[in-house]
This record gives C-alpha cells, structure tokens and sequence, in this order.
C-alpha cells in the first residue's frame, strides 16, 4: 500500500511537501477550496521546483471553480515541472463549492468535464462552449500533446464510481471501500498516539480534532444519514441549532470556519476523546497499523493523510514511521 499525504495549501505547504519526500511519501495531494486556501496549481508549482520525487496532484480539482482550458494549461504546466509525477483527482465540490453557498455539482457535469479535459490534454479539438477549441500551445511552451496523466474520481457512491469506471484510473475516496478499482486512494486523518497518551489530551486534540468538526460540516451540509451522525455526536443537537439559527444566506460562511486547518470556538464542543477515537486514525502505531492491513483488506490501495495541529512535520514522520 502506497503512503502518500495532503495539503490544504498555504505559504509553507511546498517546504511541508519537501519534507515528506525526504520522508518517503509517495505522493502530495493538494485541496482545491479556493475561500479557505491558497491557489492549488501555484502551489503545486512551487512544490515541484523544490523535489525530485514525490508525486503531485490535485485532492480534488472542482470543475466548476474554472474553465476547462484553464485547467488544461495548469496541468500541462505542471506536467512540464514534474514529469512523470502528476495524478489529477476531481470531484463534484464539496468546500470548493460549499464555502461559497454553492451545491456539489452533477455527477453528469463532472464526466463531461472531465471527458472534455481529458480530450484537449490529448491535443483534440473539443466543443466548449459552443465553439471549437484545442490546445494552441506551440513547441516549448508546454508539453507536446497527448498529455498522459492518471485521472482519479473523488467518488464515494455509486454515480461517482460510474464516472470513474468510465473516465477514471481510480477512485479518491474517504470511505474504507476500494469498490474493486484497481486505484483506490483513501483520505485519512488523525494522530500516532505515543505511550501513555490518549485521545483527548491536548496534543491529539490539536493534531485531529478539526478533522471531526469537519464530519460535523460533512453531515451538517449533506443531511440524511449524515446528519443523523452529527446529531449522535456528544452536543451535537446544539451545535446544529447554533448553525440552523444563523441567516441561511450566511450560514455557509460561518459553517467552514478553520475547516481542516483548526477548531472554531463553535465546533470546539463536538471534539471530544470519543469522537476523535472514532472518526479519525488516532492510536498506536501497532494499531493504526492493524487497521491499515484492514483497510487494504477493503481494497484500499493508498492512504492519503493530511497532518493537522502545530506541528505537521512531526505528524508527517510519526504517521509513516507507524505506516510502513
């Protein structure tokens, strides 16, 4: 199983990726939120002047955030930085669209997207917008087309995985479940727990706990069984009031508050030792490494996990020294 990590970019995310090649990471994932982070293919760019090695992607691109062509030349650009080394990840936008009052898109708006992206990286003219368009791009000013790079799907259900069957190499997935693909790349959070440290104290607390609050918005956005989740929480009926009771044309903007980067004053209830025992990958090293073989037993072909906390190199090292 591969161990490759995530991003949520900012200034110091290139350095932080660095690091994990000297470490033995696999590949660096970089989030595509654009009201929470920094630019993705900025910082992708300035992650591949600084290695050799690691992988360099994108976890996920949301289409709807840019026009096709623009994400064409920034994935050629890339490729022409790192060849060899770039795996595009796309999905239907849950923060990328999310933060900024907007729904996931339609799995169908996905797969002609991506069906278009991949068409102009392979150098044919495609249908955009009613008019014909092609990658223009003259000798050494990007890489000669076809542009080859493995495509995954962030997809956790079935209209999802139908895409990816179709389009993809692979899936991107937070679930536990390779659904038979042949690439199946896991999102993990959490923290290596060293002798004598529990869950709730506080550097577990800083290193995961915005990954439950994080379930919480998840659950708190898409409803139904999810949200039944986030009301199982310890206070989390309270919590969903606080939220239900701010103007529904803001709520969005309170809702993501340091989402995946901290714990808002709001959110710092939901964090509790249970909740980060259950929902993110905190224990010993011997257990999160039983848990890895579980997961590969799932069909799981690589854990991607992001450090969270003050401390993301220490996270970084602590979590493939369990891990491999």
């Amino acid at each position: 199983m591969d161990v490759s990590c995530a991003f949520p970019p900012r200034r110091d995310t290139p350095e932080l990726i660095a690091v994990a090649e000297d470490l033995g990471y696999a590949r660096a994932f970089v989030y595509d939120s654009p009201a929470l982070y920094q630019d993705l293919w900025a910082t992708l760019a300035r992650a591949a002047d600084r290695t050799t090695r690691i992988g360099l992607g994108s976890a996920v691109l949301v289409p709807g955030l840019r026009h096709v062509m623009v994400n064409a030349a920034a994935i050629a650009g890339l490729v022409d930085l790192a060849p060899g080394r770039v795996t595009v990840a796309v999905g239907a936008g849950f923060t990328g669209r999310m933060t900024m009052g907007q729904s996931a898109m339609r799995w169908r708006a996905v797969r002609d997207y991506v069906e278009t992206l991949q068409a102009l990286l392979a150098g044919e003219t495609v249908d955009v917008d009613g008019k014909p368009c092609r990658m223009l791009h003259p000798e050494g000013w990007a890489p000669p087309r076809p542009i080859r790079v493995p495509f995954l799907i962030g997809a956790d259900g079935p209209k999802g995985h139908a895409v990816a069957r179709e389009l993809g190499d692979g899936i991107a997935t937070a679930l536990p479940d390779g659904a038979g693909f042949a690439r199946a790349a896991m999102l993990t959070f959490g923290t290596v727990l060293t002798e004598g440290e529990r869950a709730g104290d506080e550097r577990p607390v800083a290193a995961a706990g915005a990954a439950v609050t994080v379930a919480a918005h998840f659950g708190y956005m898409h409803g139904g069984m999810y949200g039944a989740l986030v009301d199982a929480l310890p206070g989390g009926t309270e919590w969903r009031a606080s939220i239900d009771a701010v103007d529904a044309a803001q709520r969005h903007l309170l809702l993501h508050e340091q989402h995946l980067t901290g714990i808002n004053d709001r959110d710092r209830p939901l964090v509790t030792a249970d909740a980060i025992s259950t929902l993110t990958w905190t224990g010993t090293a011997d257990a999160l490494a039983a848990r890895r073989d579980a997961t590969a037993a799932a069909g799981i072909t690589e854990l991607v996990y992001q450090p969270i906390g003050p401390d993301p190199v220490r996270e970084l090292r602590e979590w493939i020294t369990a891990l491999t």
